[in-house]
């Protein structure tokens, strides 16, 4: 059996669980329009793949805020416990890799 799925609608939203990891798709929305705030997660890193439109992943490093023009079909890993956020341009579409069960509880975040 095969599944098809898809998302077309606006911010986060995860398309597929399997045991531990979740497959998700980003797309545009006011939270993804500039740096608002950052966020990492404390029990998994989280993987992106830029499909359509455009993206900048922004991470926070010892040294300041480094900006990652991102590039189709490669794939940016955070790594556990980065500041992250990303921008995405209005017709982007970001594939998402990440643990099933990332969440509040496991994740913090900060506004700036």
């Amino acid at each position: 059996m095969v599944e098809i799925l898809e998302y077309k609608g606006k911010g986060y939203k995860p398309v597929a669980d399997y045991e531990s990891w979740r497959v998700a798709v980003l797309r545009y929305s006011e939270w993804f329009t500039g740096l608002k705030g950052l966020e990492r997660h404390l029990e998994t890193d989280e993987i992106f793949v830029l499909l359509e439109g455009g993206a900048t992943l922004i991470t926070e490093e010892s040294d300041g805020i480094r900006e990652w023009e991102m590039e189709r079909r490669k794939i940016y890993n955070v790594l556990k416990g980065v500041w992250h956020h990303i921008v995405v341009t209005p017709d982007a579409s970001v594939l998402i890799v990440e643990n099933r069960n990332t969440g509040s509880e496991n994740t913090e975040r900060r506004s700036l």
